[in-house]
């Protein structure tokens, strides 16, 4: 079994839906689970359970009694062969400070680097709305993109502002009937327009150029985390580069 585990309990898992539809013929064998806290507090959850990184354990015991437990039928950690979590940056976060708040994310990326072992962490700059931050799609000027801290704080509202895009509809597919051929088509462009733009910037901010990287390697969230450290963040402007982890997920996976 594959499990994803999402920050929030509608936007990733709305998003990742349409995902499974254009992307993956066999859905059984993933489990959603919805983490509804970010990626602090999972951090410290994480410290007081056992300090080892075992977040299947520490989501059996969360979910465990609860009607709609997505981890009912798994009997123990070796029930799951690969782990992806997605979550946001959020520096804006005001319980912590920056520095702790980049010490959290860094120590959450070292251990949580293999989907095979821990899981692989996913980071969203600044957070998950990045998905929609964009001009009419392909937008040639993503890579230039980037938002203060400051702004952080009321980033929803500085997607929908910025988005050429009035909601997510450009990028899901309806739940409550089968779509088109043409919508299908439509949509899944979209996504593979947002693929080539969030791994083309992610390349430009790890090797300077805004292209395909030669390996995902090039890629992996510890050196687009240390890039985004080094060019944005630890800056007189304190900003970050916008980022999803969406598409870059899905260039990591089928690669």
């Amino acid at each position: 079994m594959i499990l994803f585990v999402f920050e929030g309990v509608k936007r990733e898992p709305d998003l990742f839906r349409t995902i499974q539809r254009l992307y993956f013929a066999n859905r059984d064998e993933q489990i959603v689970c919805s983490y509804n806290n970010n990626i602090y507090q999972l951090y410290k959850d994480l410290q007081e359970y056992d300090g080892d990184g075992d977040i299947v354990s520490l989501l059996m015991e969360k979910f465990a009694g609860q009607a709609d437990n997505p981890l009912k039928d798994i009997d123990a950690s070796a029930d799951i062969s690969e782990i992806y979590l997605f979550f946001d940056y959020d520096f804006h976060n005001r319980n912590l400070s920056l520095e702790e708040i980049n010490r959290q994310v860094k120590e959450m990326l070292e251990t949580f680097n293999n989907e095979t072992e821990f899981g692989r962490l996913y980071i969203d700059y600044p957070m998950v709305e990045s998905i929609r931050y964009t001009k009419q799609l392909p937008d040639a000027n993503y890579w230039t993109y980037s938002v203060t801290r400051s702004e952080c704080g009321k980033f929803k509202g500085v997607s929908a502002d910025f988005s050429a895009y009035d909601s997510f509809d450009f990028i899901l597919l309806k739940d409550h009937r089968e779509p088109t051929e043409e919508e299908t088509k439509e949509i899944k462009q979209n996504w593979e327009y947002l693929k080539e733009m969030n791994v083309g910037k992610a390349n430009y901010l790890c090797k300077g150029k805004n292209s395909m990287p030669a390996s995902k390697e090039d890629i992996l969230q510890d050196k687009i985390f240390n890039s985004q450290l080094k060019q944005y963040v630890n800056t007189e402007d304190c900003k970050v580069a916008v980022l999803n982890a969406f598409p870059i997920f899905l260039f990591d996976y089928f690669k």
